[in-house]
């Protein structure tokens, strides 16, 4: 059964374009969800909006939007105007420009949708685009409205198919100088910077997500199951924080440097020989057939 899409348009590039849908690439909803609940009587409880001065409830069909300009003090928008001012969307993913598929910053990416063609009749162009794309190594940028939002999508090549991934606009991201301002410059050389690249290769592999355990949600799944059962959890024991005293020290045991090797008794590697010798010789021999 194909998945729900989340939006249906049309991928164009300059007067080509294709029928396609998005489809959520990653989504949290299979996680544990806990509701709130009244201890005493095990019911659900629900929320209620009341007026911040008054107390009374509002019921919510008098709930609106309001823009804070003071304290206290809204700009009250009412749904309609809201509407109104929100571009339309024309369901049209228009292609802008064609950029090297590493020429964004990861720190603007936000949010992964599949890209598959909609319609039978749009596999062609779609295809078309697609290897064009995958032959030239680039991805496209494209900008829709998608969920009453203007948003713009990084489009790249995935298997059979796209990946498109809305963008976070300039303005959300935040400058990377106010959090790194305080790093000190500190020159690194010598033994110390040979024992790190050592520790980078021996931990060198290959990226797979599978290997990754979400201890959280595990646990959590074990604490409900736990409860079900009328059992009770031990407390996972928390392992022992080792403190480094000497930075070279710590490189060194991270890269199995200068450790005491077993100093090897006196006259074993001698007698190992003519043991197996003797054990040969006195070992009977076993007949055939």
């Amino acid at each position: 059964m194909a998945p729900r899409a989340n939006w249906k348009g049309f991928l164009k590039v300059g007067e080509l374009s294709c029928p396609v849908a998005l489809y959520t690439a990653a989504s949290t909803s299979e996680r544990i969800a806990f509701h709130t609940v009244n201890r005493a009587t095990g019911h659900r409880v629900h929320r209620e909006f009341v007026d911040s001065e008054t107390g009374k409830p509002v019921e919510k069909d008098e709930q609106v939007k309001g823009y804070e300009t003071g304290s206290g003090e809204y700009v009250v928008v009412e749904p309609d105007e809201v509407a109104a001012a929100v571009p339309e969307s024309d369901k049209t993913l228009s292609v802008s420009a064609f950029v090297g598929c590493s020429g964004v910053d990861d720190v603007y990416f936000d949010k992964p949708y599949y890209l598959a063609p909609s319609d039978k009749h749009g596999e062609e162009a779609f295809t078309l685009i697609r290897e064009g794309m995958r032959r030239k190594k680039v991805a496209a940028i494209a900008q829709t409205v998608l969920f009453r939002r203007v948003r713009t999508l990084l489009i790249r090549v995935y298997d059979e198919g796209l990946i498109g991934t809305t963008l976070n606009f300039d303005y959300e991201v935040r400058s990377a100088t106010d959090a790194f301002e305080d790093v000190p410059d500190i020159k690194v050389q010598g033994e110390m910077l040979d024992l790190a690249e050592h520790i980078i290769k021996t931990k060198r592999g290959k990226f797979d997500p599978t290997t990754f355990d979400d201890r959280y949600e595990a646990a959590l799944a074990e604490l409900v199951k736990a409860k079900l059962e009328g059992r009770k959890i031990e407390p996972p024991k928390q392992p022992k924080r080792e403190k480094v005293v000497d930075l070279m020290d710590a490189l060194r045991q991270s890269a199995g440097v200068g450790e005491k090797q077993p100093t090897p008794r006196k006259g074993a590697a001698k007698s190992k020989e003519p043991q197996r010798a003797r054990a040969k010789e006195t070992a009977p021999r076993r007949k055939a057939g």
